[in-house]
């Protein structure tokens, strides 16, 4: 830890103006952030982080999604320096490879869905999500239809913030950056049922919005749509629990048409819902699937795409290269720290911990704890995942107006109470590490009931 209560002021100033002269962040206004000075987190341990005032966090988000496994786990510490000390690094191209990345492949397929068994390998879930972009149009060709590759998304969906995750993602203020944008995407409205259904049941919204693909799909033509592509969950999009019927039909437009149905599980991967992966929880049966965050719990980059057979065979019967890839694709020490994290979960039944124990435990107590409050519209959430709808009025569902950025007003006020929640427009979501015990959970529910309180008085008259 860089500091302790008798320095940590001088320690915080000298990193905060080192920040600010040297660092652009991102997602960030980096003026006022310069203004206001970054908080300094110095130590992590367990499921919570501290800051260089000595300040100790509950860590509600798990970082950035990614923590699964909690801070400080000396295996994935230990696999790390002993792969570091062995093979720091060397490429995958050149027709070569290595034990962690080949090991890692066939660990990743022990887990996996279906026939989704091979494995390429990339930094973070933004490359991911180009790799699907570009594979699965490359697919079509070595198919003979090259004409089939516009993909589909959703609005207010997540892909990563490269060119082209930004491209396939919704999020409207990050097209309005960097443009123009790929072309031959296409998206949907979002299976939002409590701020978008209207009158609509659950199940009369799920049939809706998997008919607005069929729609989009001949709108633009069967024979040009090379892919759906959709979180299980949307996550960055305020944590979106689709209605129980909506991948079921989703996947018979997807089957009906040809179109290859892409998963993104770079937030629900990894145990975060309850299995491996969310298309389990929800019913999916992707064609190819994106993961990486709980893939090394966070401990080092590292992204992988699984392939199903018919996707790969054409891939692997195709004499001729594909040419794609990163210099660090299956790194060989963060291969090694991710073969120790899905090692471990497996130990120490991690999976079967956020099933049938954590995760019922987490929902129960959030609704238990916050549906009363008067700024609690609604809870939505599965396993160790979880949005909360701020509202101003819960009978008439209203929302608060746009300039009161609500969510980041409970945001600081979460941020000054030791708890970490993020602030999505006007939900406030959580996926705690999947390590958090029964004990953390009611720490963390009664935080943010506080921090509720704090915030209905911030912005009554």
């Amino acid at each position: 830890m860089l500091t302790d209560k008798n320095n940590g002021s001088s320690i915080t100033t000298d990193i905060q103006s080192l920040d600010a002269n040297y660092h652009l962040h991102p997602f960030t206004n980096t003026g006022a952030l310069n203004k206001k000075g970054a908080r300094v987190i110095t130590k992590g341990e367990g499921v919570y982080i501290w800051d260089s005032e000595g300040n100790k966090i509950l860590d509600g988000m798990a970082g950035l999604w990614c923590v699964n496994m909690g801070y400080g786990r000396q295996e994935l510490t230990d696999a790390a320096t002993q792969q570091m000390s062995e093979l720091p690094f060397y490429n995958t191209f050149f027709q070569t490879t290595h034990a962690p990345v080949a090991e890692l492949a066939k660990e990743i397929a022990s887990v996996t869905p279906g026939d989704l068994n091979h494995i390429f390998f990339a930094n973070s879930g933004s490359e991911a999500i180009d790799t699907i972009i570009r594979m699965v149009r490359q697919f079509w060709a070595i198919k003979g239809k090259p004409y089939k590759s516009i993909l589909i998304s959703r609005e207010n969906a997540y892909h990563g913030s490269t060119v082209g995750g930004t491209s396939l993602g919704g999020m409207s203020g990050m097209h309005k950056q960097g443009a123009p944008l790929l072309p031959n995407i296409e998206r949907i409205r979002q299976p939002y049922w409590y701020g978008e259904a209207g009158d609509m049941s659950e199940e009369e919204f799920g049939i809706a919005c998997a008919a607005a693909l069929e729609e989009k799909i001949l709108a633009v033509g069967p024979d040009n749509v090379a892919a759906f592509v959709g979180e299980p969950i949307q996550g960055a999009g305020g944590v979106i629990v689709p209605p129980a019927n909506y991948w079921s039909e989703i996947q018979k437009v997807c089957t009906k048409y040809d179109v290859v149905l892409a998963a993104d599980e770079v937030i629900c991967g990894f145990g975060r819902t309850g299995n491996w992966f969310g298309s389990e929880t929800l019913g999916i049966t992707p064609d190819i699937m994106s993961m990486a965050k709980g893939l090394s719990s966070g401990y080092l980059p590292i992204a992988a795409v699984a392939v199903g057979n018919r996707i790969a065979n054409a891939f692997i019967e195709h004499d001729d290269d594909f040419n794609h890839g990163f210099t660090y694709s299956g790194h060989p020490v963060s291969a090694a720290v991710a073969i120790a994290n899905i090692k471990l979960m497996k130990q120490e039944n991690i999976v079967e911990y956020v099933a049938n124990d954590i995760g019922p435990y987490l929902q129960k107590k959030l609704r238990d704890m916050l549906t009363d409050h008067p700024l609690v519209g609604h809870i939505e959430g599965v396993g160790l995942i979880a949005g909360i709808a701020l509202v101003k009025n819960k009978e008439t569902k209203e929302f608060f107006p746009s300039d009161l950025d609500i969510g980041l007003i409970c945001r600081d006020h979460c941020f000054d109470n030791g708890l970490i929640m993020r602030a999505v427009g006007s939900r406030m979501v959580l996926s705690p590490p999947l390590i958090i015990s029964h004990a953390e959970v009611d720490e963390l529910c009664e935080k943010a009931r506080l921090c509720f309180d704090l915030t209905l008085k911030s912005v009554s008259p």
